[in-house]
């Protein structure tokens, strides 16, 4: 699932600063830098990405340098308005991982209190309504802290999106083959209709239920179609009639203090 993805139609030619790698094209197009990559896809699809509003286009294998120059430059306005928006959006300060921090569970804000102890284990435990014990070794670093507590946020996820996976699944009548989670930079989520298998972000483990509901129903319903097209949005439109809040809703959360791009 793409947060921020549009589809065009080529147009005329501009001339712009070209570079190809083995993997990727690189066209410098009104100052931006445009990331190319061809595909087997019958249009043009150009997507603005959080952090830094970096700009990617999927492109027809034959379609020339010149119609993607002419076709990201009828969306340049909506590209820049996209940028300036991700420069406003508010970001997580990077976690240090000691007490009197914030951390979001499921939505919630919870106050982390960090506890030392002899011996190698660790343990977090949620206490109350807006409390996290971290007990930890007294000896551990900031990076062994990070690891720990992302592999709890991790299981929390798969705790909580495990029956809400099968609910979706009964209610649309596609089941995943499998399903798994993942760090994830542009996508809240994504999948693979063919093999059946969706991957959820590992930020969902902070986000309100609701959009780990509307995520989950989203990569779903691509089994359905593969497309964003009628049948897909229909699917949408009849199970989550609230979908297109719940998605700004979720968009317009903090980003993540990602340390690249």
């Amino acid at each position: 699932m793409r947060p921020f993805w549009s589809a065009l139609k080529p147009s005329s030619a501009f001339s712009s600063f070209f570079i190809s790698t083995m993997n990727t094209d690189v066209l410098e197009i009104a100052g931006i830098r445009v990331e190319v990559r061809r595909k087997r896809v019958k249009n043009l699809h150009v997507g603005v990405y959080p952090p830094d509003g970096s700009v990617r286009v999927a492109a027809p294998e034959a379609l020339s340098a010149d119609a993607i120059r002419s076709a990201v430059l009828t969306r340049m306005t909506w590209i820049r308005s996209k940028q300036q928006q991700f420069m406003r959006q508010s970001r997580q300060q990077e976690r240090l991982y000691v007490s009197g921090e914030t951390h979001f569970v499921f939505g919630r804000a919870r106050r982390l209190s960090v506890t030392t102890q002899t011996g190698r284990g660790h343990r977090i435990l949620l206490v109350g309504n807006d409390g996290i014990e971290f007990h930890v070794p007294e000896l551990s670093s900031h990076d062994q802290r990070r690891r720990w507590m992302e592999a709890w946020y991790r299981a929390e996820l798969r705790r909580v999106a495990s029956p809400r996976i099968i609910h979706w699944s009964e209610r649309i009548g596609c089941n995943p083959a499998s399903w798994g989670i993942r760090t994830m930079k542009t996508k809240w989520g994504s999948c693979n209709p063919a093999k059946k298998i969706i991957w959820l972000n590992s930020e969902l483990s902070k986000k309100l239920v609701s959009a780990i509901d509307y995520v989950i129903l989203h990569e779903i319903a691509h089994f359905v179609s593969p497309r964003h097209d009628e049948v897909f949005l229909k699917v949408l439109e009849t199970h989550m009639p609230t979908w297109r809040q719940v998605r700004a809703d979720l968009n317009a959360l903090p980003l993540p203090a990602w340390t690249e791009g």
